[in-house]
């Protein structure tokens, strides 16, 4: 795969991370710099590890990955956005937290990294190497990343409780994208 291929693949990855990174940037008071470098490592680590994981696995967990996980990425986002919009409308302290656990992101990395443990997969069927494309994949990711949580942050301001409820929606829009297009290939 040319350079330019595994650039444009590790940039549609990417938006999934990107849009939770600004969301993300918008419920975090006091913001700082290192809650931005906090979800760029983890969504860009999970983005580059998921399909080294996808590859090494291949056709074993194929048949699990395609049943199952886009439910389970519907699940984590649904509940995960559910809990934003909740907390931005009814929570304590105007639905802000101080920092984002890791916990927290742990699962948004593992649910915005799922598309990426297909690709990978795909990449053992192929036989293709996946040392280029997951570099790219997660510099391209962690760049995303840092530069939405800054962005979500800034827009935050502006806007306070409607870009926490937009941020809510987009993670159920974003965890229903997936499983509508699993179902649509079923």
């Amino acid at each position: 795969m040319s350079f330019l291929t595994n650039f444009l693949l590790a940039f549609g990855l990417a938006m999934d991370a990107f849009a939770v990174s600004m969301s993300s940037g918008t419920t975090i008071r006091p913001f700082r710099l290192n809650d931005a470098l906090k979800l760029a490592v983890f969504f860009g680590g999970f983005q580059a590890f998921m399909p080294v994981l996808g590859w090494l696995g291949g056709s074993a967990v194929s048949g699990f990955v395609s049943d199952y996980a886009p439910w389970l990425a519907f699940g984590l986002l649904a509940f995960i956005g559910g809990k934003m919009i909740y907390e931005a409308l009814y929570g304590g302290d105007d639905g802000k937290v101080s920092s984002l656990n890791y916990s927290m992101l742990f699962l948004l990395a593992v649910a915005t990294s799922i598309d990426a443990l297909a690709v990978g997969i795909s990449f053992a069927f192929l036989d293709t190497p996946i040392l280029e494309p997951v570099i790219i994949i997660g510099c391209v990711t962690f760049f995303m990343s840092f530069c939405g949580a800054i962005l979500g942050y800034r827009i935050g301001h502006f806007f306070e409780h409607e870009v926490e409820i937009l941020g809510g929606v987009i993670l159920i829009g974003l965890g229903a994208k997936i499983l509508a297009e699993h179902l649509l290939w079923i």
